[in-house]
């Protein structure tokens, strides 16, 4: 971190964080100034999978590779605000499909590298619930209630497509682990059977029957 955002933040300002994530089909490019989103900008390969049923690992990560830099260069407008005002760099370090992670990481080192930033690899389970403590225009919680409401500690279950994880975080960035579960369990089957017989199997790996 340069010595102005070292001062800055023993200051007391919020950090200017950028993250990456590229663990599926999404291109995704959020930059938050403390717990306040400043831009989310997100690029979908969802089209290109739609013929194969399901998301093909090799498709998405070729989609990510040429959607990253426009992303980059969307989010930062979107923020106002140029890369060198940046304090670190987060990624999607996993679980997610290997080549597609492989594509957001080189991005992140290439950019904390290039800029002289720190780079902090991030659970892509454990950002659900960091994404829970954000704030900013735009947000809209799922299932109602009121964003930032959520109060640590607190315990989170995951059910998620391919791994699952129950854990209690003492606070943002610290968790302790109860439960961790990977493979294409209680996630995959349910999204996939609900999603089958709701007619919105397009990535589901299930085709409705009057599909072709």
């Amino acid at each position: 971190m340069s010595a102005e955002g070292t001062a800055a933040i023993a200051a007391g300002a919020e950090p200017l964080v950028l993250g990456i994530e590229t663990s599926c089909d999404e291109t995704g490019v959020g930059i938050v100034r403390g717990r306040t989103l400043l831009a989310n900008a997100v690029a979908s390969s969802m089209d290109e999978h739609a013929r194969f049923g399901g998301v093909v690992p090799e498709v998405a990560a070729r989609a990510h590779v040429e959607a990253i830099g426009p992303t980059i260069e969307r989010a930062v407008a979107e923020a106002g605000i140029s890369l060198d005002e940046l304090d670190a760099i987060a990624v999607t370090s996993g679980p997610g499909l290997a080549g597609a992670l492989m594509v957001g990481v080189a991005a992140a080192k290439s950019l904390a590298l290039a800029l002289g930033k720190p780079l902090y690899a991030v659970n892509h389970l454990v950002g659900h619930v960091g994404a829970d403590l954000l704030q900013g225009d735009g947000l809209r919680p799922v299932g109602g209630g009121e964003i930032g409401a959520l109060e640590l500690p607190t315990v989170a279950l995951l059910v998620s497509n391919g791994a699952g994880l129950l854990s209690g975080p003492p606070g943002v960035g610290r968790r302790i682990s109860v439960a961790n579960v990977n493979g294409d369990g209680l996630g995959a089957f349910a999204f996939a059977v609900w999603s089958g017989i709701l007619g919105i199997a397009v990535l589901s790996g299930l085709r409705r029957r009057d599909s072709r």
